[in-house]
């Protein structure tokens, strides 16, 4: 059942993100084969400016299998895993970088740089992820928020949440973009407290103005099938079309994105957006194209 579809950069996300120009990235302990090769091919795609930081020798060796001359960037020698990520945090800090690039590092460890306070890499916003998911090309993308970031979001989360992916929808061109709050059920029902929740947000979103069509509670076989939605008589701007899938919570969306992937070949592009520098968060086993993807997202993120 394990797709065996190669992964495949979507050109829309390469192709925005050349527009923003080449940007400086801290690519956090990067000595590891997989982070080496996409930050490769993102300099080869003039997308960045690489600032390495991790164990030099390391970097060096797999740059050379990859015969890549790295002698014109700067390589910061740090063999502590734990500490590579306070780097990359501070030269965000100063502006030195602009966007956070994690390679071999765990995600908490990573994060918990970030949100350091006194670096003020953090505004108003709450930060939280989202997942650009396409599986060619030219596909049309799918966002997936939150299945990375926050666990258990309360109702005030969920509105920062849906605000920064409609931001981040905009960002790739999606003018006005359709968002289904999932649930289990397309009912407003007690005994399931998502669908509950969603009628708030969809309530939420419309004082608000937020700039995009939001409604829930929907399936997920309402929200991106028509077919589903007309057999239940499913009658609104979302149903069978959404652009965004705003989930429950973290299982749920990072269950989902993950069997995207292995059993439809998907490419997750990921970033944790809301802050000052868009950090790209990506699985440690994740290809490198899922990860040159999440680079050229996080370049978007920025403009």
């Amino acid at each position: 059942m394990l797709s065996n579809k190669k992964i495949a950069c979507p050109n829309n996300l390469i192709n925005r993100a050349k527009k923003i120009g080449l940007v400086n990235a801290a690519i956090v302990n990067a000595g590891e084969i997989l982070p080496m090769e996409s930050t490769h091919k993102a300099v080869q795609n003039n997308l960045i400016n690489p600032i390495f930081i991790g164990n030099e020798t390391e970097i060096k060796k797999h740059a050379q299998k990859l015969n890549w001359d790295i002698s014109k960037y700067e390589v910061m020698d740090e063999k502590d895993e734990n500490d590579t990520a306070p780097l990359a945090a501070k030269l965000a800090s100063e502006g030195k970088v602009k966007i956070i690039v994690k390679g071999h590092i765990h995600t908490d460890v990573l994060m918990k740089a970030v949100l350091k306070r006194n670096l003020n890499l953090i505004g108003k916003k709450r930060l939280s992820h989202v997942w650009h998911m396409t599986i060619d090309t030219n596909d049309k993308p799918f966002i997936i928020t939150d299945g990375v970031l926050n666990v258990l979001p309360k109702l005030e989360v969920k509105m920062h949440i849906l605000r920064n992916a409609v931001d981040f929808a905009n960002k790739i061109g999606i003018a006005r973009p359709k968002v289904s709050v999932l649930s289990a059920t397309e009912e407003v029902l007690e005994s399931i407290p998502s669908s509950i929740e969603a009628q708030t947000i969809t309530k939420k979103a419309k004082e608000e103005d937020i700039n995009a069509d939001v409604f829930g509670p929907l399936a997920f076989d309402n929200s991106v099938s028509k077919k589903a939605a007309g057999i239940k008589k499913i009658k609104n701007k979302v149903a069978g079309n959404a652009d965004i899938l705003l989930v429950p919570n973290i299982e749920g969306g990072n269950a989902l994105v993950k069997m995207m992937i292995y059993f439809m070949g998907a490419c997750a592009a990921g970033v944790v957006i809301g802050g000052k520098a868009p950090v790209v968060i990506t699985s440690r086993a994740d290809e490198s194209e899922a990860r040159l993807a999440s680079i050229a997202a996080a370049i978007v993120a920025l403009d």
